[in-house]
């Protein structure tokens, strides 16, 4: 090393000890090209697209920088130089720019999504509480009547508050074992089911995004029109006549009451959302209450709506009572009557009470 020492012109530090020569990333030892200066120093990168970039050395005798040093002795061996997998930083900036506006321009739009209704005159909604479809707890014939009166009442939409099946995943697989139908029977339900109607809009609950990211109700709709949203969604109504009606459909809202089964709805409302009807499901509880918004006089319909599932092993463990009243509350619409006025919306528990009053309503209007 006393050869190479006095050819390198190697520096002693105030310790004593000799200073390391710099090398480059092939392990080469380098210099200053502008002046015969051994002692050169890193600093930091000179970056390229594709993601390439090249050590920079600066020479503190002629305070120059440089990305190609003089080479005073190569290394032993040398590795090619090889194509990095990822994207250079102008190029992942870009990405993520674009990444962003798209996903937030679609967060936006899903604030309030726009549904233009093309039938005229009165209609009426009727909102599907818990399914359920493959417990053994469920009338299943009760969910497939409500589908047949939907498609033979005309002007009658159909919505749905989400838990579409059981959908047992992870560490409550097990509890398959504790129902008759299987796993691939479940999807098989509920795939007819989701086909039975032509859906207005369709919530996924928490059973539902238990699938994760691959989402079988998602593909299931992807080539149907109706609104399908995980948790909730809020959709405007827009009516022929120019009269527009919001509709603020959750799986659950937050906030709990055990004295007002409606509690977390009438909250929504009484706290901010100014929808004509909100709606949810995922408690297996009815509940109603109506209100009013002093400034503008808007009447709000907080439904709380049952499930299916009529026997629940897990609600008798609990001790929980029958608040089932209704699963599938109708909601009839006259888009003639102002915000204010309480025939803008009827509600009614029993969807088969419901039909035959749209049927007079919009029968009077063609008389």
């Amino acid at each position: 090393m006393d050869g190479l020492e006095g050819q390198l012109k190697l520096s002693k530090q105030p310790n004593g000890t000799t200073k390391t020569p710099t090398k480059d990333p092939e392990g080469n030892i380098v210099g200053c090209p502008n002046c015969e200066n051994n002692d050169i120093r890193k600093d930091g990168w000179q970056y390229w697209k594709n993601n390439r970039k090249r050590q920079r050395y600066f020479c503190p005798k002629c305070s120059k920088k440089t990305i190609v040093p003089r080479i005073i002795e190569y290394n032993e061996f040398s590795v090619q130089d090889l194509p990095v997998d990822e994207m250079d930083i102008d190029e992942i900036i870009k990405y993520r720019n674009k990444r962003y506006s798209q996903k937030y321009d679609a967060y936006k739009s899903r604030n309030l999504i726009n549904i233009q209704i093309n039938v005229k005159g009165v209609i009426g909604i009727c909102h599907f509480g818990d399914p359920h479809v493959d417990d053994d707890g469920t009338n299943l014939a009760e969910i497939y009547s409500l589908c047949d009166l939907i498609r033979e009442t005309d002007g009658l939409f159909a919505g749905n508050l989400g838990d579409v099946q059981n959908n047992w995943v992870g560490r409550l697989t097990y509890l398959h074992g504790q129902q008759s139908t299987t796993a691939k029977e479940s999807w098989l339900l509920s795939e007819h089911f989701l086909n039975s109607v032509d859906w207005l809009y369709l919530i996924a609950g928490n059973h539902d995004v238990w699938s994760g990211d691959g989402d079988p109700l998602e593909f299931i709709m992807r080539d149907k029109k109706a609104v399908y949203q995980q948790h909730g969604a809020r959709m405007n109504l827009r009516f022929p006549n120019g009269k527009e009606i919001r509709i603020n459909a959750r799986h659950q809202f937050k906030g709990n009451s055990m004295w007002n089964t409606a509690h977390a709805i009438s909250r929504a409302v009484q706290t901010g959302w100014r929808d004509h009807i909100l709606t949810a499901g995922h408690t297996h509880v009815s509940g109603y209450q109506v209100l009013k918004d002093p400034s503008s006089g808007l009447i709000s319909h907080a439904v709380q709506v049952a499930s299916f599932k009529n026997m629940d092993e897990y609600a008798n463990k609990l001790g929980l009572a029958d608040n089932n009243i209704f699963n599938a509350p109708v909601t009839v619409i006259d888009p003639k009557y102002d915000d204010n006025d309480n025939r803008l919306i009827t509600m009614f528990f029993n969807p088969f009470e419901a039909a035959e009053y749209l049927q007079w309503k919009r029968g009077r209007k063609s008389a």
